[in-house]
């Protein structure tokens, strides 16, 4: 049995990532190269464009930032349409995808809400992007999904919106955040999951739920010595690079590689753009299931939107047939995974404003 004191395997420990990386689904696109992005910049108000898509003309923007009730700091961008009428509008609320930050996907769903007369809100998730916490680039679960109501408490105390029509729409592995977070925050009167990830199904089972409780046993043992070694440093380690493709790789890695590390969407300060989550993130994910109370989400409304071509196709199907009534699940034909990040002619964005239209109308 070891103890603090004592050395780390380290070839036990390389062995056991490679297994975790493979097994447990731990990559998902969502790792970058062992780096680590800078400090958080909590910037307000105005500021020079940054996003990897084109400002639009129709809407106002501001920097906005607010913490949530772990005291976590979090920056995200407020989007307003610029011909907005004096009575109060209905609120959307956008993250992800995993790994991401606003000024990617999630901004590019909030700006185009925003277009069709929603004040819409895109942050970036605790520890990541300009949001505080240290170390950086670690997720949880339980932090994530309070993130999402944490962002509710913010738009709705703008006086531009009605905090009674707020909604949420949730990308890749932030669609399984904000079904989770909606499930209890009441507050929510409709809901999005575009392209969904349920994270804590494919980083304790792996893909297709593949993984075999020796494989899952194997890979919690890599990561309990993990804790070891970064006690140790007094800091901890990353994970190694994921989006580099050397040949061979799935398609799906491809895509991620090509909307990740191209300047398609390629951001400094996301996740999977050339940096790295921690190499213990896995663990409270392996053992804290979200999900558990979707049903609990009716009698309000969910919409699944998912790519015909994702790999990630299974994950909205089964969240699907575990949602109450009413909810829907729409297949766009042809679409990959990541197709939903930024395709515009893809995304369905006029099924998305007739959701949120009849959802949170007055």
């Amino acid at each position: 049995m070891s103890t603090p004191n004592e050395t780390v395997n380290h070839e036990e420990l390389d062995e056991g990532r490679r297994t975790l990386l493979k097994l447990a689904g731990v990559g998902v696109a969502a790792l970058g190269v062992a780096s680590v992005a800078g400090a958080p910049v909590f910037a307000q108000g105005e500021a020079e464009w940054d996003k990897v898509f084109p400002k639009s003309e129709k809407v106002d923007h501001e920097k906005v930032s607010f913490k949530n009730r772990y005291g976590i700091t979090l920056s995200a961008d407020l989007y307003l349409p610029n011909n907005r009428p004096d009575s109060q509008l209905a609120a959307i609320v956008v993250s992800g995808p995993f790994g991401a930050v606003k000024e990617q996907s999630s901004g590019l769903y909030a700006q185009t809400m925003a277009e069709r007369g929603f004040v819409t809100l895109a942050f970036d998730p605790s520890y990541t992007g300009e949001s505080s916490g240290e170390p950086r680039n670690v997720a949880s679960p339980d932090i994530n999904t309070e993130d999402f109501s944490a962002a509710v408490d913010f738009i709705g105390l703008r006086p531009e919106v009605d905090r009674e029509r707020i909604g949420v729409i949730g990308v890749c592995g932030w669609g399984g955040m904000a079904l989770n977070a909606v499930a209890i925050d009441k507050r929510v009167k409709a809901v999005v999951a575009s392209t969904m990830y349920n994270m804590t199904r494919v980083m304790s089972k792996g893909y297709n739920d593949s993984v075999t409780l020796e494989q899952r046993t194997k890979a919690l043992e890599q990561l309990s010595l993990q804790r070891w070694a970064d006690a140790e440093k007094g800091a901890p380690a990353y994970q190694p690079p994921y989006n580099v493709l050397k040949g061979g790789e799935a398609q799906f890695l491809i895509d991620y590689h090509d909307y990740y590390s191209t300047p398609r969407g390629y951001h400094k300060r996301a996740v999977n753009s050339g940096n790295a989550w921690t190499q213990t993130t896995p663990l409270s994910f392996m053992n804290m299931p979200i999900l558990t109370y979707i049903a609990e989400i009716s009698p309000r409304p969910v919409l699944f939107i998912h790519g015909e071509k994702a790999h990630s196709r299974y994950f909205s199907e089964t969240a699907f047939a575990a949602a109450a009534e009413p909810k829907e699940l729409m297949i766009i034909p042809g679409a990959n995974h990541t197709d939903l990040y930024d395709q515009v002619d893809v995304i369905p964005f006029d099924k998305l404003q007739s959701f949120f239209d009849q959802h949170l109308s007055v």
